[in-house]
């Protein structure tokens, strides 16, 4: 095996951005041939991969799969850095590669599926398949988090993708006839829940989901800003407290939000309706909803500062 020289390390490092232990290691298994090691960590997706790791990645996608017999299906967030990459079909590829795979292996978090060896080539793990994706693609990818729905029973998963993945929705619905599930009329039904949800960002599916230290905290908050303005005290607890708190669950709680196609009625009328065209009961358990890089601190570039950077001033 030929030795290793500090200038070979570092003359890998500066063409490829890779770290010094792996740069090391290209060169050991390529004999000291800086062009094998180079094609050596494509292979391995290191090049380039680590430096753009730092970087940060608030674009991307939203992404849903779900079983054809929509009884299984997972909803997954893929960042990148740019919108432009996020819309290539190296990008989309790879984002259903990881959806895929989470819905044939089920894994517990993320950290799991990182580890995990890559569902179609059990050669690699998912930890390499993304570091190969950001070599190729030349921007840093993170799979920031994901979803697994299963039904079991009568019902369906479902999922609305809005504005190519800027905002994904994944529900699970139970119906009393499991027949209806295949229907065009429950399709358009599961597509307004999940536009709906998308739309008004709920926080419950109803006012039974919603923990008492939450109500006990908007009575409070109610209780002192109505003090505060001299409203009597048997007044606020009597009426005030009752009419927000009434409000407060039409804000956060699905059911009872107004439908977003149709303001004359609310989603649980809507719900009923749909339930009774289709002759079935029909029910809302739980979903979920991710909006794109949300609660991701995005970098903001100065151009000016950065054209006086430049220009040394």
């Amino acid at each position: 095996m030929a030795n290793i020289s500090a200038q070979q390390v570092k003359e890998l490092r500066e063409l490829t951005d890779c770290g010094i232990m792996d740069c090391k290691k290209a060169l050991m298994e390529s004999d000291g041939d800086i062009e094998k090691a180079k094609a050596w960590l494509r292979e391995k997706g290191m090049a380039k991969a680590e430096k753009k790791s730092s970087r940060i990645a608030a674009e991307g996608a939203v992404y849903s799969k779900i079983t054809d017999d929509k009884k299984t299906g997972v909803m997954v967030e893929v960042n990148v850095e740019t919108d432009f990459a996020a819309n290539t079909d190296k990008f989309k590829n790879f984002v259903d590669a990881i959806a895929t795979d989470i819905l044939e292996t089920k894994p517990a978090d993320r950290d799991t599926l990182l580890a995990s060896n890559l569902y179609n080539d059990p050669s690699k793990t998912i930890e390499v398949f993304t570091k190969e994706a950001i070599a190729d693609i030349g921007e840093n990818i993170s799979v920031r988090r994901f979803v697994i729905y299963d039904v079991n029973g009568n019902g369906a998963v479902a999922s609305y993708i809005h504005m190519g993945g800027k905002v994904g929705v994944m529900t699970e619905i139970v119906v009393g006839d499991d027949t209806v599930i295949g229907t065009d009329a429950f399709a358009n039904f599961a597509k307004d829940i999940g536009m709906q949800i998308a739309a008004s960002n709920p926080n419950w599916v109803s006012e039974a989901d919603v923990p008492a230290d939450e109500i006990a905290k908007e009575t409070e908050i109610v209780k002192n800003k109505a003090l505060e303005e001299g409203k009597p005290e048997n007044i606020i607890m009597d009426r005030i407290v009752p009419g927000q708190i009434k409000n407060f669950f039409k804000l956060n709680c699905l059911l009872d939000q107004e439908f977003v196609k149709d303001d004359s009625m609310n989603v649980a009328s809507y719900v009923a309706n749909v339930a009774k065209d289709l002759g079935t009961e029909i029910s809302i358990v739980s979903f979920t909803r991710y909006g794109l890089g949300e609660g991701i601190e995005k970098k903001v570039d100065d151009f000016a500062e950065e054209v006086r950077k430049q220009a040394g001033l």
